[in-house]
Formats: structure tokens, sequence, C-alpha cells
């Protein structure tokens, strides 16, 4: 039996019906909850609202994540580049089930601006995967660089007693990292001071909507 080969436009749609479930549905994640063991302390109302304001922060970041690489596979040149690219995706889709889990538990929801993370995203993953597989590695580690060093940020900024988020971030870092190190092996190309700060800015903007609404 003949398998038909998928289209280019194949692909563009399967992209859009991705969209769609991201933003419209829950996700669920292929791995284990890494704070499926680990139990709260006691924490006041204040910091449960920190908790939630930090996590709807790494929720949103995690949409855009993965749909910067979705964009970036889309167009990538090279097949295993284009599989690694969509393997990261598959993890940051773990990240995303496991902070809406951890939101649902601290009685918050995700930002409402979602969709518009994703679709940005997506446009500048494949913008960036049109310039080229190094530009694009590039892309993948400056990005992963960046959101390391925001989980990292994050992990000081938790409550003492949320050791739930905790085990979720330290988890999410240890695979953000080793995206990096990947990146970095098969010889990302070095992005202009320019565009790294760009993207530092758009992070910033994202952030602070979503830590909000």
């Amino acid at each position: 039996m003949n398998t038909r080969k998928l289209t280019h436009k194949d692909n563009v749609f399967a992209e859009i019906g991705k969209a769609l479930r991201v933003v419209t549905t829950a996700a669920h994640a292929r791995r284990p909850n890494p704070a499926e063991e680990t139990h709260d302390a006691a924490m006041s109302a204040t910091e449960g609202a920190q908790s939630a304001r930090l996590m709807r922060i790494n929720h949103a970041g995690e949409v855009s994540a993965q749909a910067l690489y979705r964009g970036q596979a889309l167009v990538a040149r090279s097949e295993a580049l284009r599989s690694e690219l969509l393997q990261a995706a598959e993890e940051e889709n773990d990240h995303l089930a496991w902070c809406e889990t951890r939101l649902s538990e601290l009685n918050s929801q995700p930002s409402i601006f979602s969709p518009l993370w994703y679709g940005g995203s997506f446009a500048i993953g494949a913008l960036a995967g049109l310039a080229g597989d190094k530009i694009s590695l590039g892309f993948l580690a400056e990005t992963e660089q960046q959101v390391t060093d925001h989980l990292a940020d994050h992990l000081e900024r938790l409550p003492a007693g949320d050791q739930r988020s905790r085990k979720i971030l330290a988890r999410m870092r240890d695979d953000e990292e080793r995206h990096n190190k990947y990146a970095i092996e098969q010889g990302a190309a070095e992005l202009p001071k320019g565009v790294k700060s760009a993207m530092t800015l758009t992070s910033k903007i994202m952030t602070g909507v979503a830590g909000r609404i």
C-alpha cells in the first residue's frame, strides 16, 4: 500500500490544527509531572498569588516556545534539524501541561492572550527558519539561554513553601539547558546584539502582560 507523502500545504494545515489545539484545549504531557510526589508547605494567600503569577508567566513562555520551534521546523532545510525542533516542541508541550496543572492547583488560569503569544512566536520562528538552519539554531540557542536565565530567576522568587512549582521549574530548566547545548554543538550562528536585544524586549513585554492577565 502506497503512503502519500505530505506536501508543504499539508504541513501548513497540520500546524493550523496544532495551534488551535494548543490555545483552546488542555495540554497532555507524555512524561510524568515532576511534582507528582512533592507536597507543598503552608502558603499565605499572598504567596499563593505570587506563585500563580509566576506560573502564568511560565505557561505563556511555553506557549511561545512551542510555537517558535514549530514555526522553525516548518521551514527547516535539514530533516535532522526539523526532527530536533519538533522533539523540543513536544518537550515544551510537556512543560505546558505541567504549568496548566499547577495553575489549576493554585486556583488560577493561563493568560487570556495565549493565541497572541502562539501566533506571534510561530511567525518569528518561521522567519528565523527562512534565514537558514544556522540562524535557526542561533535562535534556538539564544531563546533557551534566555529561558534558562528566566527560570533561574523564578526559582529564586518562588515562595519557600511552593515546592511543587519548584520541582516543575527545575525540570523545565534542565530541558532548556539541553536544547541550548544541542544548538551550540550543531553550529548555531551568533545572533547580532540587536536581535538579542529585540528578543529580550519582546520577552519582557510578554511576561509583563501575562503576569497580570
